[in-house]
């Protein structure tokens, strides 16, 4: 399709498009035709190419919101991105990069991608970008982050796993807006895969593919261990050992193992053991079949929020199950010294129903440092609340039993980080009917 695509860019048949997806096309120079669509196009993917460099003149482009550019040859963040007026999200995973220059940085950047490269210092400019929400950096050579960061008024998202940090920016606990972190397998992440159950593969019979995401697939099985009289059915995750957007397969399988039984989990039951091929993946609990996601993650326009289906409405009572089957296994969570990362109604299954819930997908997840681990959970107590705010929204007005959600999402949502509830006491408040 992009190659068909890239013919009709040629050809002139394109005039007028807002989008143009160019990935794979093996292109080793950027295509001069874009600059045709120069009245139009807003999102541009050239991804997966074997391009090193885009024209001085980029700005040319004085419409363009979007650019991927993921999977190509890149030592140097392209100063011509600065020039792009109205480009808000970019991304240049994986593609080799060294240097990320000043003015490389448009002045409405919102969403940055820098994931798997070989970054070791970032510009104080970038946190100047006043738009700023979502940063990507795992998988870097980072040991330390621009003190304006701490001052970007919208940063809400960042992703620093895989890096060489010592240790975590002051700043960072106390950041007005930050809801959702994750940082594991840098020098100072000093955790270990816990002990485990081990499931040998011949335990196992592979079925169908239930689902897949970032760091890997997972399957319908039945199992039958040593003793058992009958195979019962679990779910199986086997890891496809790259790094992902929030970090490394390894990190989250130890934070899941050690996240440890609780009915809003959706844990770990065991770790397998002796995969033919050596794949690492973890046994869990088969969610029952008609549960499914409450939202679809973030789009393009909507950054850090997640996109519930239009239809979707949730009487009162529902509404106020949800939250507190979720505060009951975040609490449980930061009680066992992690944090969970991505606290996202996308990573919430639920029942459709009555409001039984449960949260999946330790891929974020962190081990808290002893010593700022009670501040850096008022980080994820704002993605709580935030959770809080759009479950309000699906109830619609309500009745006396949301007073309890109103008033603890403005708790949560405190900018001072150190006035937040803890998630235990929110859990408490919230009760457990």
């Amino acid at each position: 399709m992009s190659l068909a695509t890239l013919d009709a860019l040629r050809r002139g048949a394109l005039a007028g498009a807002r989008e143009l997806r160019l990935g794979g096309c093996g292109l080793t120079e950027f295509p001069p035709e874009i600059f045709g669509l120069a009245e139009s196009l807003e999102v541009l993917d050239l991804g997966f190419n074997a391009l090193s460099m885009l024209p001085d003149d980029l700005g040319r482009l004085r419409h363009l919101r979007v650019l991927f550019c993921s999977g190509n040859r890149f030592e140097r963040l392209p100063p011509a991105l600065g020039d792009c007026a109205a480009l808000s999200q970019i991304g240049f995973r994986g593609v080799g990069l060294r240097e990320v220059p000043a003015e490389a940085l448009p002045p409405r950047l919102r969403w940055l991608t820098l994931t798997d490269n070989r970054i070791e210092t970032l510009p104080a400019a970038l946190g100047q970008r006043p738009a700023l929400q979502k940063l990507m950096l795992s998988g870097n050579q980072l040991r330390q982050l621009p003190e304006s960061l701490g001052e970007a008024p919208g940063l809400e998202l960042l992703r620093i796993a895989a890096n060489r940090f010592e240790a975590l920016p002051p700043w960072m606990a106390a950041h007005p807006t930050l809801a959702w972190l994750a940082w594991a397998g840098n020098p100072f992440d000093a955790s270990t895969v816990p002990a485990a159950r081990a499931v040998d593969w011949p335990e196992l019979e592979l079925g169908s593919l239930l689902g897949q995401g970032a760091s890997g697939r997972v399957h319908h099985v039945l199992w039958q261990a040593e003793g058992d009289v009958a195979r019962r059915p679990a779910a199986l995750k086997l890891f496809k050992g790259a790094m992902t957007s929030d970090g490394l397969p390894e990190r989250e399988m130890a934070a899941c193992l050690a996240a440890g039984p609780h009915p809003q989990l959706v844990g770990a039951l065991g770790r397998l053991h002796a995969h033919p091929e050596g794949v690492e993946g973890l046994l869990m609990p088969l969610v029952p079949a008609h549960w499914r996601v409450l939202a679809g993650p973030p789009s393009l326009e909507s950054c850090t929020r997640d996109v519930y289906d239009p239809a979707l409405r949730l009487d009162a009572p529902v509404a106020l199950r949800i939250a507190r089957r979720i505060a009951a296994a975040v609490a449980h969570l930061h009680g066992r010294g992690l944090l969970h990362g991505d606290l996202y109604a996308h990573n919430i299954l639920w029942d459709g129903a009555a409001g039984e819930a449960m949260l999946s997908d330790f891929g974020a997840a962190c081990f808290l440092p002893d010593e700022t681990g009670g501040a850096l959970q008022r980080v994820e107590v704002r993605a709580f609340g935030i959770l809080l705010g759009e479950l309000l929204a699906l109830a619609g007005r309500g009745g006396d039993e949301l007073t309890a959600l109103r008033e603890m999402r403005q708790r949560c949502l405190q900018p001072r980080s150190s006035r937040r509830p803890a998630m235990a006491e929110v859990a408490g408040a919230l009760g457990s009917s």
